[in-house]
């Protein structure tokens, strides 16, 4: 029989398996089912049509299967799914889909919701995915397996991340990612302030690959490879190099000329190359 604390408040119609432990001021609705395994640890909310899967652990103050954050609901019955072995921690939310876009929030297997992640409405998160503390996904998200999302990151609604992809922390990503892609978190008024190619944003690509790799050190490369593209104050040929170590980013700028595409990115792999070796 589910171990269920007297202070949780728990709906008779609810679908509740038998080894299921509920902690104190947990509040359980008439349509969540919790699948064999599931533990909330207290002051966990789950509302409307919601099934968490087997073995899943719920830690405070989370709130899963509200109603979506969306001006197009209008109390319709919709749904959300969550996995099995799944770790959401303090805060984590998650809403029910809507009509609009298909009706359900499916979040897959064996993921990890650090505190205040949310999951918007209609999202289709895969399997072994990571949210950091505070990081959000906008309504309509599809997250491939393996996906890291890096805390305080925000995604903006629709947007496609393919498997494997990683945004380190503090991004914002408005566009699809493509598999295995990394976002680095360089801020978008820098790019707007000095443009892509730039001192200033091979610097910030550095510090953010260092940051999200966690390695003693990274490099980043932004330039002009031609044919076209170029301008007069930025023509073909020209490279920015940043490179990164804990507590410390420096700069080279190369200007190759026009020497043809292949060329200049032979160039940039020799002078990164280099800078590297330096840096050792």
């Amino acid at each position: 029989m589910a171990r269920v604390h007297p202070l949780a408040c728990v709906a008779p119609e609810a679908t509740i398996a038998d080894d299921v432990e509920i902690g104190p001021y947990c509040t359980v609705g008439p349509q969540v089912t919790l699948a064999a395994g599931c533990r909330l640890v207290g002051h966990v909310n789950i509302t409307g049509n919601t099934r968490v899967g087997e073995r899943t652990v719920i830690h405070n103050f989370a709130s899963l299967g509200g109603p979506p954050q969306s001006l197009s609901y209008a109390g319709e019955a919709t749904r959300l799914e969550i996995g099995a072995d799944c770790t959401i921690r303090e805060g984590v939310t998650m809403s029910i889909g809507t009509v609009a876009g298909g009706g359900v929030t499916r979040v897959g297997a064996r993921g990890f919701f650090m505190a205040y992640a949310h999951v918007g409405h209609d999202c289709a998160v895969g399997d072994d995915v990571v949210m950091a503390h505070g990081a959000v996904l906008g309504g309509h998200c599809t997250v491939g397996n393996h996906v890291f999302v890096g805390g305080l990151t925000a995604v903006h609604q629709r947007v496609r991340i393919g498997t494997g992809a990683m945004l380190g922390g503090s991004s914002g990503l408005r566009a699809d990612l493509i598999p295995f892609g990394t976002v680095l978190g360089v801020p978008a008024d820098l790019i707007a302030v000095h443009g892509a190619v730039s001192e200033s944003v091979a610097r910030a690509m550095a510090e953010g690959a260092l940051r999200a790799s966690g390695a003693g050190l990274a490099i980043a490369v932004t330039g002009v490879a031609g044919p076209g593209g170029g301008s007069a104050e930025k023509p073909v040929g020209l490279v920015h190099f940043g490179l990164a170590i804990p507590g410390r980013t420096t700069h080279r700028v190369e200007r190759f000329g026009d020497l043809g595409r292949e060329r200049i990115r032979r160039e940039t792999v020799r002078v990164a190359l280099e800078m590297v070796l330096e840096a050792s």
